[in-house]
């Protein structure tokens, strides 16, 4: 493979990061081309020791998400996350994708029942002492009180609850990185040879 596939693949499999981030990265794997060819080396052995540059532009996705979820942590940068997490796998995807779709539509599902909660609070709140309330006016002021507070702490858990769930999955991919790292790397060697 020569110089040019490889970044052109390799730009291809970046798609989607900031471009920034890219640039930086495939002027990285330019200087080690330059290094490799001021060593004597051709392109080819060069991009060989490299490795797979479609392999490479995953594991570099999901190691700068993660990055990112660990520098802004918000709802943007833990979908990016979570979803380089999945990019790694395809064994990974069919056994942890049910499971992890189960626990976020779990998730999602006790937000909106929090905002539910949360309205409803409101509104015994507001029309509760006009409308009668059983007990009276002040019984409906606590009880709609007592829903919002209610509804903002079960939120506030339910956030909780989310971000211990990304930063699971964050360190699931550093770990799937660094135990498939070692078992790649002969393969590669072992291509060149």
């Amino acid at each position: 493979m020569t110089r040019a596939e490889f970044l052109s693949r390799l730009k291809r499999g970046l798609l989607g990061l900031p471009t920034s981030a890219a640039a930086e990265i495939v002027a990285d794997y330019e200087a080690h081309f330059d290094d490799g060819v001021a060593a004597g080396r051709t392109e080819a052995e060069v991009a060989s020791a490299l490795g797979d540059p479609d392999r490479l532009a995953r594991e570099l996705r999901a190691e700068s998400t993660a990055q990112r979820w660990r520098q802004e942590r918000n709802p943007s940068a833990a979908a990016a996350a979570v979803f380089a997490v999945l990019g790694l796998g395809a064994i990974d995807i069919l056994i942890l994708l049910p499971i992890l779709m189960g626990v976020l539509g779990s998730i999602f599902g006790v937000f909106v029942a929090v905002i539910a909660m949360f309205i409803a609070g409101g509104v015994v709140f507001v029309a509760g002492p006009f409308a009668g309330f059983p007990g009276g006016v002040l019984a409906a002021l606590f009880a709609g009180l007592g829903l919002m507070a209610g509804a903002t702490f079960i939120g506030a858990l339910t956030t909780l609850v989310t971000v211990w769930l990304v930063n699971g999955l964050v360190w699931f991919a550093r770990l799937h990185y660094r135990l498939l790292k070692p078992a790649l790397e002969p393969q590669a060697a072992g291509e060149t040879a």
